[in-house]
C-alpha cells in the first residue's frame, strides 16, 4: 500500500514553497525531486508515493520558489535562484551527509546537474534525469513556439490567467486521472504559479544553451536519462548527440510511448522504473 506523504508550505531562501514529504529518515538515504516547470509539487504526488513505497525511502519533492517579498529583491524566481533554492532545502533541511537520490524532470534535471557542480560535497548515489531539458531549449520545437511567448509577449497573457483563475471549474470536465490534483488545489494556485512559470521559462529560453559537459563527465558514473521519442522540448537528436558524445554513459530512450508531461497520467508507471534503476545504488 502507498504510504501518504505529507504537505506543508515552508519558508525556504525568504520563499514560499510547498513540500511534499516523508521524513522517517533512519538510515541516512533520501531522495529529493527537482519538478519541471511550473513546479507544483502536487502533480508529482502519485509519483512520489509509489517511489517511496518502492524503495522505502523518505522523499522530498520541493516546489519552485513563490512570490515573497525578501525573496523578489534576489530573483529567487529566476533560473539561478531557483537551483539556489533547491541546494538551501537540502542544506537547512536535510541533516548534512544523507546519501542522496536526486531525480530531476524537464528543467530540473538543469538544476540538479546545476546543484552538483555547485556543490561537489553532495552524497549522490545517483542522479535520475527524466526528459531532460538541459541543452538548446530555445532551438528545440516545442522552444521555437514558446520563446517569444515567454519573453517577449508574457505579459500579455496574464490578465486572461488571472481571469481564468477566478472561474469556478468543474471537476468532471477533468480526465479523472488519479494522478492529477483535484480541481480546487490547481486553480487556487493557477493564477501566481503561472506568472512564475511565466518569467522561469523566459530564463531557460535564454540560459539554458549548452550542455554542461564538464559536470557530466565528472558523474557520469552516477547519471541516467532518460529521453522520450516524441518529446518536442528534447528531441531524439539530442539524444543521439548527447550518446554518441559519452559513450559509456546510461542514456535511454522511452519504449513506451510516455510524454513529456509524464506526471499527467504516467506517474506511478515511471516512479517504477525510477526505482528500478535506483535499487542498486542504494545497495550499493
Amino acid at each position: 500500500m502507498e504510504k501518504e506523504v505529507q504537505r506543508e508550505f515552508i519558508y525556504c531562501s525568504g520563499a514560499a514553497t510547498e513540500v511534499l514529504k516523508d521524513l522517517n529518515l533512519e538510515d541516512m538515504k533520501g531522495s529529493l525531486l527537482s519538478s519541471g516547470n511550473p513546479g507544483m509539487v502536487e502533480f508529482y504526488r502519485s509519483f512520489m508515493q509509489t517511489l517511496h513505497s518502492l524503495l522505502g525511502l523518505p522523499v522530498w519533492a520541493v516546489s519552485h520558489a513563490e512570490d515573497a517579498s525578501a525573496a523578489a529583491k534576489r530573483d529567487v524566481f529566476g533560473l539561478d535562484g531557483q537551483v539556489q533554492h533547491k541546494l538551501a532545502f537540502l542544506h537547512q533541511h536535510v541533516p548534512r551527509g544523507t546519501a542522496l537520490v536526486l531525480v530531476g524532470h524537464s528543467i530540473g534535471c538543469y538544476m540538479i546537474l546545476e546543484m552538483m557542480r555547485r556543490d561537489p560535497e553532495l552524497k549522490v548515489l545517483k542522479a535520475v534525469l527524466l526528459f531532460p531539458t538541459i541543452e538548446r531549449m530555445a532551438q528545440s520545437p516545442q522552444g521555437k513556439v514558446m520563446t517569444p511567448l515567454m519573453c517577449q509577449l508574457r505579459y500579455l497573457l496574464y490578465l486572461p490567467l488571472f481571469l481564468l483563475s477566478l472561474l469556478p471549474h468543474d471537476p468532471s470536465s477533468w480526465s479523472g486521472s488519479s494522478d492529477l490534483p483535484e480541481p480546487p488545489v490547481m486553480f487556487c494556485f493557477l493564477f501566481p504559479a503561472a506568472v512564475n512559470a511565466l518569467y522561469l521559462g523566459g530564463q531557460e529560453m535564454r540560459m539554458v544553451l549548452e550542455r554542461d559537459n564538464v559536470t557530466i563527465q565528472k558523474n557520469l558514473d552516477k547519471l541516467l536519462f532518460y529521453y522520450g521519442v516524441s518529446d518536442h522540448w528534447c528531441p531524439v537528436t539530442y539524444f543521439q548527440d548527447i550518446r554518441r558524445d559519452f559513450p559509456h554513459g546510461d542514456f535511454r530512450l522511452c519504449e513506451k510511448g510516455i510524454r513529456h508531461a509524464f506526471v499527467l497520467d504516467a506517474g506511478r508507471d515511471v516512479a517504477q522504473m525510477v526505482a528500478e534503476w535506483t535499487r542498486g545504488s542504494l545497495r550499493g
